[in-house]
């Protein structure tokens, strides 16, 4: 079943990165960590994690993050198509019903959220839910980018990071630029470097499939993963 929107804004981010908000015609039930699909065509769907929480406006509002970079005309093309419904008015913007399987599952186990890129907006919907409904339980947030300027919620995470004592942020950039002084190198590594072990969490993963597949092996191997606790929606394709 598909899901008629209303899109209500279109915003620059930072690095080719856009946040479309959605006005759905009817509230939306999700659990936070899932994705909905852009439809452009009777066979054109295409993925996007959802990086508001199922709390806000009960399922009135929906937001997307988008990486559109000049050649990724597969994310381009969505953000195009936002900002023609949003001049028009109408409710012109199709998604699908909310899908996946790697949504946030209640735990007393500490969590470590990892994203990619705009895998972050999969990790956001997470954190908004878990302060929302206060959860009290240690989170620890890794977010890897190419470069700080595609760290574009960095400011906002550091804030909240300050206000719940329970939060942890660790940005992480593959090449410094200005005056970084976070971790540079991969991601990945880093979580490696920063825990010996992992057995007692929950963990959630988004990014490249590729980056899915490696948490996965080094996690397990490494650092005494159980695979029960390890979720990413790329694990149903590799």
């Amino acid at each position: 079943m598909s899901i008629l929107c209303e899109v209500t804004a279109v915003e620059p981010l930072a690095c080719h990165t856009y946040r479309i908000v959605l006005k759905p015609q009817q509230a939306v039930r999700y659990q936070p960590g899932q994705y909905v699909m852009a439809v452009m065509g009777e066979k054109d769907k295409r993925p996007f994690s959802l990086a508001s929480s199922p709390c806000r406006q009960n399922g009135g509002e929906l937001e997307l993050h988008v990486g559109a970079a000049d050649e990724n005309p597969f994310a381009l093309e969505v953000v195009e198509k936002a900002k023609a419904v949003l001049e028009s008015g109408e409710a012109g913007f199709e998604i699908t019903e909310p899908a996946g399987d790697a949504w946030l599952r209640e735990s007393d186990r500490p969590l470590l959220l990892i994203a990619g890129g705009t895998g972050f907006s999969y990790v956001r919907s997470m954190v908004d839910h878990c302060i929302s409904q206060k959860i009290q339980s240690p989170i620890f947030i890794y977010w890897g980018a190419r470069t700080p300027c595609q760290l574009y919620a960095h400011d906002e995470m550091q804030a909240l990071a300050e206000q719940h004592p329970h939060i942890t942020f660790m940005p992480v950039v593959e090449q410094a630029e200005g005056e970084w002084r976070g971790k540079v190198g991969n991601v990945l590594e880093a979580v490696m470097e920063d825990f010996v072990s992992l057995g007692a969490y929950d963990i959630y993963i988004a990014g490249r499939f590729e980056m899915a597949g490696v948490a996965r092996d080094m996690f397990c191997k490494e650092r005494g993963v159980s695979r029960d606790h390890l979720y990413s929606d790329a694990f149903a394709f590799i």
